[in-house]
């Protein structure tokens, strides 16, 4: 299983997110948030029709990632929101495939993880 985790400010624009997500290689099985996100990301599953797991944020303190923003970190206790819920969605010996990356103006993020999950 293939999961895009999406990280974003409150209010982000629908195409900031399509952009993020268009913006990771290969096929995506499912889409991933925090419940904070929700509202937001859940636009972008049912544009794309896609499924999406929302991750509470207490399970991603301690997720190891990739990318590490202080920012994040303060508040989740992890360096990426996108990273972790991807990982946390594909369950236990998920790994990123694609680190985040960021729309052009800011308000998302994305990145993709593989597990067997």
């Amino acid at each position: 299983m293939r999961v895009a985790g999406i990280g974003c400010r409150a209010g982000a624009p629908l195409a900031a997110l399509e952009e993020v997500l268009d913006a990771l290689p290969g096929p995506v099985d499912m889409l991933a948030t925090i419940p904070e996100r929700g509202k937001e990301v859940l636009r972008l599953a049912r544009a794309r029709r896609m499924d999406l797991r929302v991750i509470p944020s207490a399970h991603l303190a301690g997720i190891a990632t990739p990318t590490q923003s202080g920012r994040v970190a303060a508040l989740y206790g992890t360096g990426s929101v996108a990273e972790a819920v991807a990982l946390v969605a594909c369950g236990p010996g998920g790994r990123i495939v694609a680190g985040r990356v960021v729309s052009a103006d800011g308000s998302a993020t994305a990145a993709l993880a593989e597990g067997e999950e």
